[in-house]
């Protein structure tokens, strides 16, 4: 009996393994489209952000020491062997002439990640191309189409209301923006493309006034930041041919968080995490 019982296991377990669902995986083609998202702090400090970096916090990545790390961040980068790059820049900024002019001898002296990753990258490949995928945001054409009609949507939202989660955050930009003289540039990029640190940025688009106006804080984040990385996601869609291509995207760090979502949810690409690149 014990002997029967254990073929009708066996056989059980066989047959049920047999009938396992397939994953969704199995039916879209195995290559995917890699890319590389480098989120980033702004170069020349704009100071454009939420997050201002203190005066005496902020480094020059066109002198030492950071202007040798800078180069080994490049040589780092560059073993993802890009075949195309996109940046953060929207078509009024004139990407592809800007690029002509870089390749021409021109903006080396300019602090801006677009010239220093992006360009220096792309001229240092032989890269014909360099694409602007930036975009504004829903929120923004309803503005521009009706503002009176776009403030009504959104005039309960209480931007006052006190965030603890925000209060948290505020002395751990400090203590990052200190270490930036002190870490190599390389090791602090890392710091900042790790899951944790991209999800870190746009949780705190979750808190706050998001919960506030009875669904207006939801759908301001909606129509405005989220709706912002989306469209960039559909341009990063619209520059891509082919699976075999390697596209490295060079964008603040606070767009990695959703980007690193959509491009991990899409069948058509495969999201290269940073620190993996010395494997």
């Amino acid at each position: 009996m014990r002997a029967i019982s254990a073929l009708y296991i066996l056989v059980s377990t066989l047959t049920f393994g047999q009938d396992q669902l397939k994953s969704p995986s199995e039916f879209y083609p195995s290559q995917k489209t890699k890319v590389l998202v480098v989120g980033t702090f702004h170069f020349d400090f704009p100071g454009l952000d939420e997050v201002k970096t203190a005066e005496d916090d902020k480094i020059d990545v066109l002198q030492e020491p950071k202007k040798s790390e800078l180069e080994d961040l490049v040589a780092y980068i560059k073993k993802f062997n890009p075949t195309k790059i996109a940046i953060e820049a929207r078509p009024y900024w004139n990407t592809m002439q800007k690029y002509k002019e870089y390749k021409n001898g021109m903006h080396k002296d300019d602090r801006d990640e677009r010239y220093q990753l992006g360009m220096r990258i792309a001229a240092d490949l032989e890269l014909d191309s360099i694409y602007g995928i930036d975009a504004t945001a829903f929120s923004n054409d309803l503005y521009k189409q009706d503002s009176i009609y776009a403030n009504k949507l959104f005039n309960k939202v209480d931007w006052n209301i006190e965030d603890p989660y925000w209060a948290y955050a505020e002395p751990y930009f400090e203590y990052r923006d200190k270490k930036m003289k002190d870490l190599h540039l390389l090791d602090f990029i890392k710091s900042m493309n790790t899951r944790e640190a991209h999800n870190f940025n746009f949780g705190l688009y979750l808190t706050g006034s998001m919960a506030t106006g009875n669904g207006q804080g939801a759908d301001h984040l909606s129509m405005w930041w989220y709706n912002r990385n989306a469209r960039i996601f559909s341009k990063l869609i619209n520059i891509t041919k082919s699976p075999e291509e390697r596209i490295l995207v060079v964008f603040g760090n606070g767009h990695a968080a959703i980007l690193r979502q959509l491009l991990e949810a899409s069948p058509q690409y495969e999201f290269v995490e940073f620190d993996s690149l010395e494997n």
